[in-house]
């Protein structure tokens, strides 16, 4: 059977990385990108390079966007909305939940129909097993469409709620932001003391595997028990403590676990000393006075 046409719109690293899979999956594909000259590699493999985005639209009956955030999408697909009827946009920027959801209406307004998507990887993760993309909207089109979406990532089907993988997209950012900005703070930290990030890498592997603690914890938090039985929050504010004045003792900036530090001091004035620092979460619940 003969593979899906597809239309990519935006070839920054995501986009390229899209491209290619498609190419190398035999899908005939049509591109646009503001700057034309981004589409070389892709148009000497085949690609067929479009000369106006309208003309991009109407090539093909999916279209993929790969742009920076949903300003974009409108930027892009404003000037050409006449040629959007009957199109299924497969929009994998990022942006809010709320959002998504008006550009899915936006786009309904004009006849087409808005699969949000989140890509779990970076372009080196494109078209690679073990990969996965959050993908909502309509069940039915997204199920029409699957097997050309898996030609870059898994796809993994979220439910009707326009919104709901750009949130989850988010939250998955939430977590890996956090992470990486604690892992620099750590090598700041560490270069402070002649220590390098390869030498401290082993060891940041074993602490970022946290696996078995949210395993353990999520169920409790679920139930809104936050019991001190494991650990207390007045035993992680001198823990935190500790981190801010070897920061500050080692001329390296300590905005970050100060940041921390005020939360979890924050979590025992209200009286949650004695639990544990999930009680946290109630504090995080609220935004800061």
């Amino acid at each position: 059977m003969d593979k899906q046409a597809v239309t990519l719109i935006g070839l920054g690293p995501m986009g390229q990385a899209m491209g290619a899979a498609f190419l190398d999956r035999g899908h005939a594909l049509t591109v646009w990108n503001r700057s034309p000259g981004k589409a070389d590699g892709l148009v000497a493999r085949g690609a067929v390079l479009a000369d106006s985005v309208e003309a991009a639209l109407r090539a093909n009956d999916l279209v993929v966007l790969s742009l920076t955030d949903y300003d974009a999408t409108y930027g892009v697909l404003g000037p050409a909305q006449d040629a959007l009827a009957g199109r299924v946009v497969v929009n994998l920027s990022s942006d809010t939940p709320d959002r998504a959801r008006e550009a899915a209406a936006w786009i309904a307004e004009r006849g087409a129909t808005h699969l949000t998507g989140g890509v779990r990887v970076p372009p080196s993760g494109i078209g690679q097993p073990g990969t996965s993309t959050f993908y909502s909207g309509p069940r039915e089109v997204f199920e029409r469409h699957k097997e050309t979406l898996e030609t870059l990532t898994g796809a993994d089907y979220l439910g009707e709620d326009p919104g709901r993988a750009a949130l989850f997209y988010q939250l998955q950012m939430t977590v890996f932001w956090t992470t990486m900005l604690s892992w620099l703070q750590a090598v700041a930290l560490a270069g402070a003391h002649g220590v390098t990030a390869e030498e401290l890498v082993p060891y940041v592997k074993d602490t970022v595997d946290i696996g078995q603690f949210l395993d353990f914890y999520s169920a409790r938090v679920d139930r809104g028990e936050h019991p001190g039985d494991v650990e207390r929050l007045t035993m992680g504010v001198a823990s935190i403590e500790h981190v801010v004045h070897t920061a500050r003792d080692s001329g390296v900036d300590s905005t970050l676990p100060s940041a921390v530090h005020d939360i979890f001091r924050r979590g025992v004035a209200a009286g949650r000393g004695a639990d544990s620092f999930t009680s946290l979460l109630e504090v995080l619940r609220k935004p800061a006075a």
